[in-house]
């Protein structure tokens, strides 16, 4: 049985690290069919289906997760 590839995780080229708050999250999508999301303090991960993220990503551009909405 062939072994999942580990997930290779990049910060978005706007997060700049700061020691006194280091708060970023990173994304991986280096596994064929899933795309992994990270928080850089915690390491907490989750993983998603690249449908959902797609999903995820169309719907934050239209506004949805707006929290004034």
């Amino acid at each position: 049985m062939a072994t999942r590839p580990e997930f290779a995780f990049r910060a978005a080229s706007a997060c700049k690290y700061d020691n006194n708050d280091p708060r970023c999250v990173e994304v991986a999508t280096n596994v064929p069919g899933a795309v992994a999301v990270r928080n850089s303090v915690t390491g907490e991960t989750v993983a998603f289906t690249t449908v959902e993220w797609t999903a995820f990503l169309s719907g934050a551009k239209l506004g949805e997760f707006d929290p004034a909405a």
